[in-house]
């Protein structure tokens, strides 16, 4: 490969179609969630996300990684997917709820609309196969 066929393939997608990079932001304080919007409409990004436990200390919450969220890192996540929507970028989110199965948990986040989703366990990654195949 040419140096310029490997700048070429290093742009970004989705700016090149043909680019190998993907570029997300993470919104995960109050303040990024003010401007997400415009946060979202930056070009080059391929996907965004929040980030509930950091999101959570932002609006004096501890201990809020995981659903059930206080109202109002649960309205910022809403606000952050709501400004990927709008941008067209895939919006990239956990959900560990404990009274779901794995299943379950990632049923929710096909059903809300997330195409990206972040996981650490096997077993999340194999529940999001068998309902999302490739």
């Amino acid at each position: 490969m040419t140096p310029q066929e490997y700048v070429r393939i290093a742009d970004p997608w989705p700016l090149n179609p043909d680019g190998q990079l993907m570029l997300g932001l993470k919104i995960e304080d109050r303040e990024g969630v003010a401007i997400a919007p415009l946060l979202t409409a930056a070009a080059g990004l391929a996907f965004a996300e929040w980030g509930p436990g950091d999101m959570g200390m932002s609006y004096g919450y501890a201990n809020a990684h995981d659903p059930p969220y206080p109202p109002e890192p649960e309205t910022a996540r809403k606000t952050v997917k709501a400004a990927c929507d709008e941008s067209g970028l895939a919006f990239l989110s956990s959900w560990h709820d404990p009274n779901k199965s794995e299943q379950e948990n990632v049923q929710f986040l096909f059903d809300w609309g997330v195409k990206v989703i972040s996981c650490q366990a096997r077993e999340t990654k194999e529940a999001g196969l068998r309902l999302r195949p490739r």
